[in-house]
């Protein structure tokens, strides 16, 4: 996980999720994009408008991305202060979640910060980021700076997303000093596939020298996010990595029930894959 991106709503100072991006890419001597994404002007241009008002729109537009981009030696000078020895610095114009999923496509995960002061920090904006990358995403808590590693939780149930997102976070889960397996009721396929022998997550587990402490969970599609955020906390994880979508990937808004209640509930950085 070498690769690191993090979206960040300023271009003047740098919150929360971007530092715990910049901890995080220090604690694994990986490198930092921090990346500011503002707006096409064509979005706000009225039907009707004066030659004047459509060049005004377009000049501020222009003077964003001159500023944004001018930030560039700051958020490389401050990333040294953490410890990142290598960073950049990237101004995009589009929607966020599609111009996210196209940085991501050089990139191995995605930082965000859970944070509804900010521009798409709501939890249904997230999944909406979260959904569109395509990356594994961690959803940080607002203003969580420290990425900690020693102790991390992993939401098993057998389902595909669950093995995606244990598979995509091995290279965090090789940092822990405890890893606790919060195993619910298996879930049944979608398609019936004949594995012999079944897939064993303690044998995958095995093979990357990972060893995990089983906890057993029990709890119904509607309680899975209370129950799952009881055992993480009741484990004093740092990270819970899960897989994104707990049943349906229509149901309600982006998100299943568990998902969606953890990534509005979670005092710790919630580990993504979809």
């Amino acid at each position: 996980m070498r690769d690191i991106l993090a979206y960040s709503a300023n271009f003047r100072s740098w919150s929360g999720g971007v530092a715990y991006a910049a901890d995080l890419a220090a604690r694994l001597d990986g490198s930092l994009t921090g990346v500011y994404v503002y707006p096409s002007p064509l979005y706000m241009l009225p039907p009707y408008g004066s030659a004047d008002l459509l060049e005004a729109i377009l000049e501020n537009a222009r003077d964003i991305e001159r500023t944004a981009h001018a930030s560039k030696d700051a958020f490389l000078a401050w990333s040294r202060t953490i410890g990142v020895r290598q960073a950049n610095w990237q101004v995009a114009e589009g929607q966020l979640p599609q111009t996210l999923a196209h940085i991501g496509n050089w990139h191995d995960l995605l930082v965000l910060e859970r944070n509804p002061e900010l521009p798409w920090g709501a939890p249904a904006e997230l999944g909406e980021i979260v959904l569109g990358s395509r990356l594994p995403c961690i959803v940080a808590p607002a203003g969580m700076r420290e990425a900690r590693l020693d102790r991390i939780a992993l939401a098993w149930n057998g389902a595909a997303e669950a093995v995606r997102a244990i598979h995509a976070a091995l290279p965090l889960l090789l940092h822990a000093k405890q890893v606790f397996l919060l195993e619910g009721t298996p879930r049944e396929l979608d398609v019936e596939i004949g594995w012999k022998p079944p897939f064993d997550i303690d044998e995958y587990l095995a093979r990357h020298s990972i060893a995990a402490e089983h906890v057993e969970i029990d709890a119904d599609d509607a309680h899975a996010g209370e129950v799952l955020l009881d055992a993480a906390l009741g484990a004093a994880a740092n990270l819970l990595v899960m897989g994104a979508y707990g049943r349906t990937r229509f149901s309600e808004w982006v998100f299943g029930g568990a998902t969606r209640s953890l990534l509005r509930d979670a005092p710790f950085p919630v580990f993504l894959r979809n």
